[in-house]
């Protein structure tokens, strides 16, 4: 028997806490009443009846049946509020959302704000479609010309289409990366290995990048490529000392073609100025000389008519003239005397010699006039003897 159950005859309750006396009982509260009363309250808010607290089987039975379905529409309001909260998310503006329904694609995407999702039903995956990726990639290739080089390559792109990311491709990192390494194995393989590890590197980098786009489009990843950098290309480790002697060397040679060209943009605007100096010099000289030809020329002819009026006059003028030319050009005169042996010598070199100084190319021939050499003078150099004939005159 309980111990709240009445005992034989006695209508009261037994009390543990206290007498059975008919005073009011002041002991601790009945949690199954309080959780009963709870539950009518929820119950006639859901549409039923609340049960009497009166003490026949019929009150009983009904405040039993009240309990029941209180407990139960309660536990479904508070499972209905948990589920709807958890379907309540937020898209960032950087973000778009995928929706699975039952494992279903949905159409297009979830843009940036609240959303609301049926909660274990829809499934939402939020990918960042402005964020710029990078990977590197490191790996040993052979060029067209069978060498070894080792590459050193990093893509950026970024997430255009987050629906094909997420969907088309079962890895689209893994995707990215073989294709990556594809475009670059193909573009360094049609390369020689001095294009690439020198200048050429930029160059293939675009037709790298250009090649791996298309491999991703086939794909249908719904990644962008935005640039491929060639960090490093290098030859193998083991014979690493030769090429950088190669490429030092390479270097020394344009080095020198560089100095080359700078000595003749030097010199030959020089020598071109030089040419042309000189070409105006012998276009000045021959105009000089043709102008004074023409002149001695006019001069002749002008004789000619004169020595025609007074030819005796005119010879005589013109031996005068030849010998003033002559003497004042000697600085020694040797003077025959006519009747002896005796020679006249008349010193005008010392003479000069001590009035003006001379410089040794300024040599100044002797005139020495002899009997035997009548009708001409002869002039007397330091190192030769030349005759000057006068034409017409005898003496």
């Amino acid at each position: 028997m309980a111990w709240n159950e009445p005992d034989g005859d006695d209508p009261k309750p037994n009390n543990p806490w206290g007498s059975n006396s008919g005073k009011k009982d002041q002991g601790p509260p009945d949690l199954d009443k309080l959780i009963g009363d709870l539950l009518r309250k929820l119950s006639g808010n859901f549409g039923g009846k609340p049960g009497s607290s009166g003490n026949n089987n019929a009150g009983g039975d009904s405040g039993k049946g009240s309990f029941g379905f209180g407990m139960f529409g309660g536990l479904f309001l508070l499972l209905a509020l948990i589920w709807a909260g958890k379907g309540v998310y937020t898209v960032d503006e950087q973000e778009r959302g995928v929706v699975l329904r039952l494992g279903r694609a949905l159409d297009g995407v979830v843009g940036p704000g609240l959303h609301w999702n049926p909660f274990l039903i829809d499934e939402v995956t939020k990918i960042n479609v402005t964020r710029i990726y990078d990977q590197t990639f490191t790996n040993t290739m052979l060029t067209e010309d069978d060498n070894i080089v080792d590459i050193t390559m990093t893509v950026q792109y970024q997430i255009t289409d987050p629906r094909s990311y997420f969907l088309e491709v079962e890895d689209p990192d893994i995707s990215l990366s073989e294709a990556a390494e594809s475009s670059i194995r193909h573009v360094v393989g049609g390369s020689e290995m001095d294009t690439v590890i020198t200048s050429g590197r930029e160059v293939l980098a675009q037709e790298a990048r250009d090649r791996l786009q298309r491999y991703l489009d086939n794909y249908g990843t719904g990644i962008s490529v935005s640039q491929v950098n060639i960090a490093q290309s290098l030859p193998p480790q083991q014979v690493r000392a030769a090429f950088d002697d190669v490429i030092k060397a390479r270097e020394d040679n344009q080095s020198s073609q560089n100095e080359a060209r700078a000595y003749a943009n030097r010199v030959i605007p020089l020598a071109r100025g030089n040419a042309l100096r000189q070409l105006q010099d012998a276009n000045a000289y021959r105009e000089q000389v043709v102008a004074q030809a023409q002149g001695e020329a006019q001069r002749f002819e002008q004789l000619l008519v004169e020595y025609h009026k007074a030819p005796e006059v005119t010879r005589e003028r013109l031996y005068i003239d030849a010998l003033q030319e002559i003497m004042s050009n000697a600085s020694k005169v040797l003077v025959d005397v006519q009747g002896g042996n005796n020679m006249m010598y008349l010193p005008l070199d010392q003479l000069l010699r001590n009035t003006q100084p001379r410089t040794p190319s300024e040599s100044i021939p002797s005139v020495t006039v002899t009997p035997q050499t009548q009708g001409s003078v002869t002039t007397t150099p330091s190192t030769q003897t030349r005759q000057v004939p006068i034409r017409g005159v005898t003496r």
